[in-house]
């Protein structure tokens, strides 16, 4: 099997595997017992490469990553609670059930196939004999004149590929943990002093938005961006008559189609976090994010909003954040809208009311998680009048006259529409909360965390997504004028293009911090 769901097709299973030829010449060989507990072992294991090659497939197709052994089995579980707000638990449960018995049963039957298929080679050896030496002259004419079925090598080595593959990942890991443990000990402005950082923004009230899944497949794709960029256009024009304006670009994400804290944690951190070794090393480290800038500063109360943490959050400590509003502390009595627990008007409403809008003896710092553009896109909230919000409420009625989950991942043209409608929604409700709620000491920078999958941006797009800071005081943008960045909330194609690492250091430069290295 290939590693990509896209290079699946009849000729991959039209091909002459060199392992098994290689296999045949060595069971022919052993008597008997040894014969049959090697035979026995290689079916195991070929069943664990084709789970491993499966997971590769699933991975390719919704992070744009292979799968990492030694890493990513924690995922798993996040998966089985995205299918549960999705699919309901009934339907979540029966697919867990099948697949374990699928995978059992797949180790079980290539276990007993090949220990039947080695009896066969013994019963008939004068043949099999003939047969693999007939074979293996076939597979090296072959590898050698790289003769090809439907642009595929006739001759196979996949299973040796595979296992080399995950050998070297699981080498590769070990090896960066130790080798990213010291890169995190290294901080550019780890020890500045609290009065040289940021001095540029001080007064203002900070807010740094996520917006889930927002990517450049979102203004760039063909399907998408008509109604995503004459949204951006439309409230570019609106957020200007409020007094505000805006420059955009683009950042590389270091994750691609889900593990969005790997795309915050990258941002806010100035480190490269791809994987979630990475990140658990970032998070039990003292390495200064960009939202606890805000706070060593002492000049900033810091707050966080986070409608999609359900569950204890250790990384409020390294984010920062004096306190954190989780799901169930915004009092939201509406339903979900699939995995999202409640619509972003709702979310920032109840920023307003709770944080924004009270009396604080320094300005505020915010870091607010919008996550109504959260795949499966089916239902999406509609905006209602501001007023009418209450406890969430409200949208029963629109929950449940909206598009079923199921339908939308089942339809990949939907699912491409339907991610186009909640950019353009999460993109309407933040502009017009900072057009409505928004002060001229309001600094709002945001972005997306990583693209969508690649189902919906593409199995060949970039890992780009956009980002934007709006003001209204015309000094805020004017520190960032020499980034080229684009006017308005749309980035122009050839906008300056950095990875996403890169934004915290330039950010703090651009306003006014002073560099103090910290090493290791």
């Amino acid at each position: 099997m290939p590693a990509t769901i896209v290079d699946l097709g009849p000729a991959r299973f039209f091909r002459l595997p060199g392992e098994a030829i290689v296999g045949a010449a060595i069971l022919l060989a052993l008597p008997r017992k040894p014969r049959v507990v090697l035979a026995a072992v290689s079916g195991v294991a070929l069943a664990a490469l084709t789970v491993l090659n499966w997971l590769d497939m699933g991975f390719k197709q919704y992070l744009g990553r292979t799968f990492n052994l030694v890493l990513d089995w924690s995922l798993l579980g996040d998966a089985q609670s995205y299918l549960e707000d999705s699919l309901g638990r009934t339907a979540t449960l029966a697919a867990t059930a099948g697949l374990i018995v699928l995978v059992l049963l797949l180790f079980a039957s290539l276990a007993y196939a090949v220990v039947r298929l080695s009896n066969v080679l013994a019963r008939h050896s004068a043949t099999a004999t003939r047969g693999t030496l007939i074979a293996g002259v076939v597979w090296i004419t072959c590898s050698s004149f790289g003769v090809q079925l439907a642009g595929v090598p006739l001759a196979a080595d996949s299973a040796a590929v595979t296992l080399q593959s995950q050998t070297e990942r699981v080498s590769d890991t070990l090896k960066d943990e130790a080798e990213f443990q010291k890169v995190a000990k290294v901080d550019a402005f780890g020890a500045t002093p609290p009065a040289q950082l940021v001095p540029d923004l001080r007064g203002k009230d900070m807010i740094f938005t996520f917006i889930e899944s927002y990517g450049r497949s979102a203004i760039e794709d063909p399907i998408m961006a008509p109604g995503v960029d004459k949204t951006l256009a439309v409230r570019t024009e609106a957020l200007k008559k409020a007094g505000y304006h805006a420059k955009s670009g683009w950042l590389t994400s270091a994750t691609y189609g889900g593990s969005s804290w790997l795309g915050h944690s990258t941002t806010l951190s100035g480190l490269w976090v791809s994987n979630q070794q990475r990140y658990r090393t970032v998070m039990a480290s003292d390495h200064l994010s960009l939202t606890k800038v805000f706070k060593k500063s002492g000049a900033w109360d810091t707050v966080g909003v986070m409608p999609g943490v359900q569950k204890g959050w250790p990384e409020q400590s390294f984010f920062g954040l004096d306190k954190v509003y989780n799901a169930f502390e915004l009092g939201y009595k509406g339903p979900k809208f699939s995995w999202s627990t409640m619509p972003d008007q709702y979310t920032l409403e109840q920023f307003q009311r709770r944080v924004h809008s009270k009396k604080h003896d320094k300005p505020v710092m915010s870091e607010v998680i919008l996550t109504s553009s959260h795949q499966p896109w089916g239902p999406i909230p509609k905006m209602v009048g501001w007023d009418e919000l209450g406890d969430g409420s409200i949208f029963k009625g629109i929950e449940a006259a909206g598009n079923k989950p199921a339908d939308v991942i089942a339809d990949t043209t939907k699912s491409r529409q339907e991610y186009g409608k909640s950019i353009q929604y999460s993109v309407t409700v933040l502009t017009e909360w900072l057009e409505r709620y928004g002060s001229k000491d309001t600094v709002l920078v945001f972005l997306g965390d990583h693209q969508p999958i690649a189902r919906v941006s593409g199995n060949h797009a970039s890992r780009d997504v956009p980002i934007s800071i709006v003001a209204k005081d015309p000094k805020v943008l004017d520190k960032i004028s020499a980034w080229g960045w684009s006017d308005g909330l749309r980035p122009a194609h050839d906008a300056p293009v950095w990875k996403m690492n890169l934004f915290r250091d330039r950010f703090l430069t651009a306003y006014g911090s002073t560099p103090h290295p910290k090493k290791g």
